[in-house]
């Protein structure tokens, strides 16, 4: 068993140990090992696997590329935890696999299922986000060329449209009955690694008293990406219409609406880029500008996570414990 008590460490601690709610568990990343914890009748299951860790020098660990390759590795891993905890939930809570899925299991054999089902999961889920975060606050903002003339106010209509969407979407999954136990579980890791970065031992007592709030959450980051994309947008969009000022001609036209969106979703992955090198920064201080950076995101945790009750906290205490490095310290951030 790990040792419960977190490093000694001043207040400033920060550790790199992070996951996602799963249906009724947690998955917990740290620096060495991948852990899922899940509750069930017979109490609680866990499985540790040890972690690929990118190797010093690797293209991936270059800045700004980082990001993008950390982002879907990390859409990757958790769709393949959420369908583990999804097997390791109680019996009342599973569904019966469909025809389609059992033929496709005989076909490809449950290696090559699991491996269809995980990328078919990643991209619709994507493509889900794309679609209706993106995709569609640009196509209502082009019914707004024809008044709005100015290129910087109307990539701000489209970064205020695509909020509102995200912010109603999210408010929208907070009222969902089947979400709720989710969110409370989201509370509960939260609530755990406040408390292991706070020096504290990991007790249910200790745990129940953190907040269920945390700055590099992932909420965090999706709304940071909503004003990075404005910012980007914006100057990106006036740099193409100045080297191609033909497209001015066009402007309103349904081809110059394909251009320009078909433009900014190019630009995704450096956006993906950018907001991971911010949270990355902001994550590791703990000061006035980062706190008023991370504020927005923090206030979105409100609807995104809920207070566990003691069996939820334990579940974060266990997955917490379960990928604590070695060697003390070496998952600071």
């Amino acid at each position: 068993m790990a040792n419960k008590q977190a490093p000694d460490c001043c207040g400033n601690f920060r550790t790199m140990i992070g996951g996602q709610a799963l249906i009724e568990g947690i998955m917990m990343r740290g620096p060495e090992k991948d852990a899922i914890v899940t509750r069930g009748k017979d109490g609680l299951t866990v499985e540790v696997k040890p972690r690929k860790i990118t190797p010093p020098g690797s293209w991936k660990r270059i800045p700004f590329i980082r990001g993008v390759f950390n982002f879907f590795d990390a859409q990757v891993v958790g769709v393949k935890a959420l369908m583990r905890s999804a097997d390791l939930a109680p019996e009342e809570m599973q569904e019966e696999p469909s025809k389609l899925d059992i033929w496709l299991e005989k076909k490809l054999g449950s290696e090559g299922f699991q491996k269809a089902v995980v990328g078919i999961a990643v991209v619709l889920g994507l493509a889900l986000s794309i679609g209706l975060f993106f995709l569609l606050p640009m196509v209502i903002a082009g019914f707004f060329d024809h008044w709005i003339t100015g290129n910087l106010a109307l990539n701000l209509v489209e970064g205020i449209i695509r909020m509102g969407i995200f912010l109603g979407y999210m408010l929208l999954i907070s009222r969902m009955q089947e979400m709720k136990r989710v969110f409370s579980y989201h509370g509960a890791e939260h609530k755990t690694i406040r408390c292991y970065e706070a020096g504290l031992p990991l007790t249910v007592e200790n745990v129940r008293q953190q907040t269920r709030l945390h700055p590099r959450c992932g909420t965090s980051f999706l709304l940071v990406v909503m004003v990075i994309s404005i910012l980007v947008f914006s100057i990106a969009s006036s740099a193409l219409l100045s080297v191609a000022p033909g497209l001015a001609a066009i402007r309103g036209s349904f081809v110059y609406r394909v251009i320009m969106i078909g433009f900014k979703l190019l630009l995704l992955p450096l956006i993906v880029g950018i907001t991971y090198e911010i949270n990355r920064w902001a994550g590791g201080h703990d000061n006035g500008f980062t706190r008023i950076l991370t504020a927005p995101g923090m206030w979105m945790q409100n609807f995104t996570t809920n207070e566990p009750d003691d069996s939820m906290i334990e579940v974060g205490i266990a997955a917490v414990e379960a990928v604590l490095p070695e060697q003390k310290g070496a998952d600071r951030w």
